[in-house]
């Protein structure tokens, strides 16, 4: 079937795209978006890679499930629109940045400013029905997640994964780490964050060294 996303990962998930779980995901995206209140909106679904491309990548960061209130989901994980509150997760993200690298707490939360630098924030799973969290899991879209770790694992080189919480690392677990850098931590949500788990893991900084020793350019957190 013919899917509407960057050019550059066009090629590389068509297979996906005429596989049979793809066809009932997207019919059942299309009843779900038709019948109910669903988001990210309709054309940011495929936000992650519109804004990143595949020769871009340099950094992907794994989220499971996009936010499920009014105005918050724009298609990045972790990532909600100008003038949203920021949810906890992030909170904590931009506080470890803070701690990390000094730089100020961002007004914004929205984080398409990584994404263009070659972030791929990309979920689990990329859509949900509005005030259900996780009622689009188990429909098809961890297939083709998985599809696409698995495609800039096998065909790029010296990627940054950064793996929070239990469910991001074992959706990584088949990333090769003998050329890519794989950073694991636990969630940045407050549960875990308020247990030691997340505070003090310095990624931001680790992938920047990481980075800058290869000949390419930080990210701007």
């Amino acid at each position: 079937m013919n899917v509407n996303i960057n050019p550059t990962w066009q090629p590389r998930l068509q297979p996906e795209f005429e596989k049979p779980y793809f066809e009932s995901l997207a019919a059942f995206v299309k009843s779900e978006y038709k019948q109910h209140r669903c988001f990210p909106k309709g054309s940011q679904i495929f936000a992650a890679f519109d804004h990143c491309s595949f020769d871009d990548v340099k950094v992907v960061i794994i989220g499971q499930d996009p936010y499920h209130g009014p105005g918050q989901a724009n298609g990045l994980c972790f990532s909600v629109n100008d003038g949203i509150a920021h949810p906890p997760s992030l909170i904590n993200i931009f506080r470890e940045i803070e701690a990390d690298l000094g730089i100020p707490y961002p007004k914004t939360g929205n984080l398409e400013r990584w994404a263009d630098q070659g972030v791929l924030l990309l979920n689990a799973t990329l859509t949900v029905r509005a005030h259900q969290a996780g009622s689009h899991q188990n429909r098809g879209w961890e297939n083709f997640t998985d599809a696409v770790i698995q495609k800039v694992s096998d065909e790029k080189e010296h990627v940054v994964f950064m793996l929070w919480g239990g469910y991001a690392k074992r959706k990584g677990s088949k990333i090769d780490r003998s050329k890519h850098l794989v950073l694991e931590a636990g969630h940045p949500s407050p549960l875990s964050a308020n247990r030691g788990l997340w505070f003090g893991n310095k990624h931001f900084s680790k992938a920047n060294e990481y980075l800058e020793n290869l000949g390419k350019s930080a990210i701007e957190w």
